[in-house]
Protein backbone atom coordinates (compact mmCIF):
# COMPACT_ATOMS: atom_id res chain seq x y z
CA UNK A 1 0.00 0.00 0.00
CA UNK A 2 2.87 2.51 0.40
CA UNK A 3 3.20 2.68 -3.43
CA UNK A 4 -0.39 3.21 -3.51
CA UNK A 5 -0.15 6.00 -1.39
CA UNK A 6 3.23 7.41 -3.17
CA UNK A 7 1.45 7.09 -6.30
CA UNK A 8 -1.55 9.12 -5.21
CA UNK A 9 0.93 11.65 -3.97
CA UNK A 10 2.92 11.79 -7.40
CA UNK A 11 -0.82 12.24 -9.07
CA UNK A 12 -1.79 14.98 -6.79
CA UNK A 13 1.23 16.94 -7.59
CA UNK A 14 1.25 16.45 -11.44
CA UNK A 15 -2.01 17.09 -11.69
CA UNK A 16 -1.37 20.33 -9.35
CA UNK A 17 1.69 21.75 -11.05
CA UNK A 18 -0.29 21.28 -14.77
CA UNK A 19 -3.08 23.20 -13.12
CA UNK A 20 -0.82 26.00 -12.21
CA UNK A 21 1.35 25.87 -15.21
CA UNK A 22 -1.81 26.32 -17.66
CA UNK A 23 -3.14 28.90 -15.53
CA UNK A 24 -0.09 30.95 -15.90
CA UNK A 25 0.66 29.90 -19.53
CA UNK A 26 -2.81 31.60 -20.35
CA UNK A 27 -2.14 35.06 -18.90
CA UNK A 28 -4.47 34.28 -15.79
CA UNK A 29 -7.41 34.22 -18.66
CA UNK A 30 -9.43 31.78 -17.29
CA UNK A 31 -9.94 29.98 -13.75
CA UNK A 32 -10.88 26.99 -15.66
CA UNK A 33 -7.20 26.60 -16.22
CA UNK A 34 -6.75 25.30 -12.52
CA UNK A 35 -9.43 22.50 -13.01
CA UNK A 36 -6.59 19.38 -12.57
CA UNK A 37 -4.77 21.71 -10.03
CA UNK A 38 -7.78 21.35 -7.67
CA UNK A 39 -8.52 17.74 -9.06
CA UNK A 40 -5.05 16.97 -8.03
CA UNK A 41 -5.59 19.13 -4.79
CA UNK A 42 -8.24 16.85 -4.13
CA UNK A 43 -6.14 13.56 -4.24
CA UNK A 44 -3.46 15.28 -2.82
CA UNK A 45 -5.52 15.00 0.61
CA UNK A 46 -6.41 11.61 -0.25
CA UNK A 47 -3.04 11.04 -0.30
CA UNK A 48 -2.04 12.64 3.26
CA UNK A 49 -4.96 11.18 4.62
CA UNK A 50 -4.07 7.47 3.64
CA UNK A 51 -1.20 7.63 6.15
CA UNK A 52 -3.23 7.30 8.75
CA UNK A 53 -3.81 3.02 8.55
CA UNK A 54 -7.52 3.35 9.84
CA UNK A 55 -8.86 6.23 6.86
CA UNK A 56 -6.37 4.51 4.58
CA UNK A 57 -8.48 2.06 2.56
CA UNK A 58 -11.28 4.87 2.39
CA UNK A 59 -8.70 7.27 1.31
CA UNK A 60 -7.60 5.42 -1.34
CA UNK A 61 -11.13 4.91 -2.66
CA UNK A 62 -11.91 8.02 -2.72
CA UNK A 63 -9.03 9.33 -4.40
CA UNK A 64 -9.87 7.31 -7.03
CA UNK A 65 -13.72 8.00 -7.12
CA UNK A 66 -11.91 11.71 -7.89
CA UNK A 67 -10.11 10.13 -10.52
CA UNK A 68 -12.50 8.26 -12.42
CA UNK A 69 -15.00 11.69 -12.35
CA UNK A 70 -11.73 13.76 -13.00
CA UNK A 71 -10.98 11.75 -16.42
CA UNK A 72 -14.50 11.43 -17.53
CA UNK A 73 -14.74 15.12 -17.15
CA UNK A 74 -11.44 15.77 -19.17
CA UNK A 75 -13.08 14.13 -22.08
CA UNK A 76 -15.03 16.77 -23.49
CA UNK A 77 -11.85 18.48 -24.56
CA UNK A 78 -9.96 15.27 -25.50
CA UNK A 79 -12.61 14.25 -27.97
CA UNK A 80 -11.27 17.35 -29.58
CA UNK A 81 -7.62 15.99 -30.03
CA UNK A 82 -8.34 15.71 -33.96
CA UNK A 83 -8.88 19.39 -33.95
CA UNK A 84 -5.51 20.13 -32.05
CA UNK A 85 -3.72 18.18 -34.78
CA UNK A 86 -5.32 19.65 -37.55
CA UNK A 87 -4.79 22.82 -36.05
CA UNK A 88 -8.49 24.34 -36.22
CA UNK A 89 -8.55 23.93 -32.23
CA UNK A 90 -10.61 27.15 -30.67
CA UNK A 91 -8.27 26.56 -27.28
CA UNK A 92 -5.42 23.98 -28.17
CA UNK A 93 -3.73 24.64 -24.58
CA UNK A 94 -6.92 23.29 -23.13
CA UNK A 95 -7.32 20.62 -25.02
CA UNK A 96 -3.60 19.53 -24.07
CA UNK A 97 -3.71 20.21 -20.64
CA UNK A 98 -7.02 17.82 -20.18
CA UNK A 99 -4.99 15.19 -22.39
CA UNK A 100 -2.57 15.33 -19.83
CA UNK A 101 -5.27 15.37 -16.88
CA UNK A 102 -6.82 12.34 -18.74
CA UNK A 103 -3.75 10.15 -19.49
CA UNK A 104 -2.14 10.62 -15.82
CA UNK A 105 -5.43 10.05 -13.85
CA UNK A 106 -6.18 6.81 -16.75
CA UNK A 107 -2.90 5.56 -15.70
CA UNK A 108 -3.78 6.04 -11.86
CA UNK A 109 -6.85 4.14 -12.35
CA UNK A 110 -5.11 1.51 -13.73
CA UNK A 111 -2.73 1.25 -11.11
CA UNK A 112 -5.31 1.83 -8.33
CA UNK A 113 -7.42 -1.19 -9.45
CA UNK A 114 -4.36 -3.33 -9.64
CA UNK A 115 -3.70 -2.33 -6.14
CA UNK A 116 -6.75 -3.43 -5.08
CA UNK A 117 -7.05 -6.63 -6.36
CA UNK A 118 -3.78 -7.43 -5.06
CA UNK A 119 -5.04 -6.22 -1.77
CA UNK A 120 -8.13 -8.69 -1.72
CA UNK A 121 -6.02 -11.48 -2.96
CA UNK A 122 -3.37 -10.62 -0.28
CA UNK A 123 -6.43 -11.10 2.55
Amino acid sequence: MADMRAATLGVGGILTLAGVVAYVASDAASATALIPSVVGVLILVCGWLAANESRRRHAFHAAMVIALLGALGSLMNVAQIGDLIDGTADRPAAIVVSLIMFVVLVAYLVIGIRSFINARRTR
